[in-house]
């Protein structure tokens, strides 16, 4: 993968950045579970883009299936109804629209997202969000974009529920059930 260095003061926020945003992308796959179509099985690749730097935060793969997008959303949806008080979705004549208030360790972010796309090719999540409490260095207000393209069958060794994350770490999302624990309280 081909990405430009982002600023320094960005460096130790982009991980930050991505987990409150994986936090409210979180809440938007559990409050709209019953209305987003499902994704085409298969291999997606997602991407977080801050906007700001055109820098890629970070890309992962997913393997999914029916029965794993509805394990992930059933996952996830107990860890954001205790991370986020607020989270409003419609339906747009473009798509979807998210407005949410999360807290994760200390740090509120208020988000709105503007969701696009056929969820059988591509589509693409934009996340603009406004924080305090964060660290020194952290942006208090970003805007992420989150692309994710569907790349064809998943590979000979994934099954579905694999995420491949940057550095080749690998998690199934039958597993993120144990991470509910590590949530703060």
């Amino acid at each position: 993968m081909n990405m430009a260095a982002p600023p320094a003061r960005s460096v130790c926020a982009v991980p930050l950045i991505a987990g409150v945003t994986l936090a409210c992308i979180a809440a938007t796959s559990s409050a709209v579970a019953d209305d987003l179509p499902a994704r085409k099985p298969g291999l997606w690749e997602i991407r977080l883009i801050d906007t700001a730097t055109k820098a890629a935060g970070m890309t992962m793969q997913q393997c999914t299936d029916a029965a794993t997008d509805k394990d992930l959303t059933a996952n996830l949806s107990p860890m954001a109804k205790q991370t986020c008080s607020k989270n409003d979705v419609r339906k747009t004549a473009a798509g979807y629209m998210s407005d949410a208030v999360c807290t994760v360790n200390g740090m509120s972010m208020t988000s709105h997202s503007d969701i696009t796309g056929d969820f059988d090719s591509a589509y693409t999540m934009t996340v603009v969000s406004k924080m305090s409490g964060a660290p020194a260095g952290v942006p208090r207000e970003t805007t992420m974009m989150v692309e994710a393209k569907w790349l064809g069958a998943c590979k000979p060794d994934q099954k579905p529920g694999n995420i491949v994350m940057p550095g080749g770490f690998r998690i199934n999302i039958t597993d993120m059930q144990k991470l509910k624990g590590l949530l703060p309280k």
